[in-house]
């Protein structure tokens, strides 16, 4: 099984080799060959034809730098004989689309390798290194490369973050691919990560951490929401019906009680047929009895704006009689749960492919 049909839950056969059965679409490195048939010559790689990208380990000038994928593999050619790529990349490489390797000011991210404390590998340009002890049980073997299992990764990534936010943001984009659960992580923290470093910040954000959000920005949405409204209770993506059962929408986040939902709307959302949606539900929101907040993406760098708008919202939503909501969570019958990890593991392989194929990594 390799990583293109992998699913949390279905691990594929643990192996210590790479390469063999190695995804399309990617190009593993290779070594000098004096005769060029398996890998440059001498001259080849004088000639400006190569990239180098390890010790004596070469690609074709015009391969990818900047692919995710691509930059797994050249990683992954790099590790020693025990170990696998981590963090960020590892969960990239079992599905997670969010993952792709570019930091908050668009730099491109080291790719992390985790090779434990018994293989000794030096720092590399591209490369973030960790000798922390694996379980061998945690390496598996996926498309060809060798990665260490989501719940290390992206315990590696919360640790490791420079912020409880970010913490949050790695999991919840994690949990969008059903890589990890909450319980599972949870159970994780107390078991086999109790002694490392960075733990604490993982058992303190565990509270903060949510199944269903759809996009980076929407866990800062949340976040926020929650710092600025103590005690409120954001669900994340749930389906809006009227009365009558009929579905409306699905905001980005829904506080049920005060009856206000909340929206991060990026440049994708500013312009066109998305904006013109946009408005559309909205409307039909407030027609509803829902009020609502909008947070924009000049909000990031100062979110007094939003804070400001979301208390606003809640004002209007107070002034509201019960008598006027004619919205519910409440889900038809007819209608199926993807609203957490368990419940998309759960669903036929038909019902996947119809409901989530928004999903998965794009071929």
């Amino acid at each position: 099984m390799d990583s293109d049909s992998w699913t949390a839950g279905a691990w594929p056969a643990r192996g210590i080799g790479p390469r063999e059965g190695l995804r399309p679409g990617v190009r593993w490195p290779s070594r000098r060959d004096p005769l060029g048939v398996d890998g440059p010559t001498s001259w080849g790689t004088r000639s400006g034809r190569w990239r180098r990208c390890g010790d004596n380990l070469w690609v074709p000038v015009g391969t990818d730098v900047v692919d995710p994928a691509q930059r797994v593999v050249e990683a992954a050619a790099q590790i020693p004989g025990y170990g696998g790529v981590t963090g960020w990349a590892g969960l990239s490489w079992l599905g997670g689309v969010w993952f792709v390797g570019i930091g908050r000011g668009g730099e491109l991210l080291p790719v992390p390798v985790a090779v434990s404390s018994g293989n000794r590998m030096r720092p590399r340009a591209g490369l973030a290194v960790s000798q922390e002890v694996i379980a061998p049980r945690y390496v598996l073997r996926a498309g060809g490369v060798r990665v260490i299992e989501p719940l290390w990764s992206v315990a590696y990534e919360m640790r490791g973050a420079p912020d409880d936010e970010a913490a949050v943001v790695a999991f919840d984009l994690a949990a969008f691919n059903d890589l990890v659960s909450i319980e599972e992580l949870a159970a994780y923290v107390d078991s086999d990560l109790v002694a490392r470093r960075g733990v604490e910040r993982v058992r303190r954000v565990l509270h903060l951490l949510d199944e269903n959000s759809w996009s980076p920005k929407e866990p800062v949405l949340r976040l926020t929401w929650q710092e600025e409204v103590p005690g409120a209770h954001v669900l994340m993506n749930r389906p809006v019906f009227d009365l009558d059962g009929r579905f409306v929408g699905t905001p980005d986040g829904v506080d049920p009680e005060a009856g206000v939902y909340g929206m991060y709307d990026g440049a994708l959302h500013l312009v066109g047929k998305v904006r013109q949606v946009d408005v559309e539900k909205e409307a039909a929101y407030r027609a509803l009895g829902l009020e609502g907040a909008t947070m924009m993406a000049g909000d990031l760098a100062d979110r007094s704006a939003f804070e400001r708008r979301l208390r606003e919202a809640y004002a209007r939503a107070e002034r509201r009689p019960a008598s006027a909501r004619r919205w519910t969570l409440e889900t038809p019958s007819w209608w199926l749960d993807t609203t957490t990890v368990a419940a998309r593991r759960a669903l036929s392989s038909y019902d996947r492919s119809r409901l989530l194929a928004h999903r998965q990594r794009v071929a």
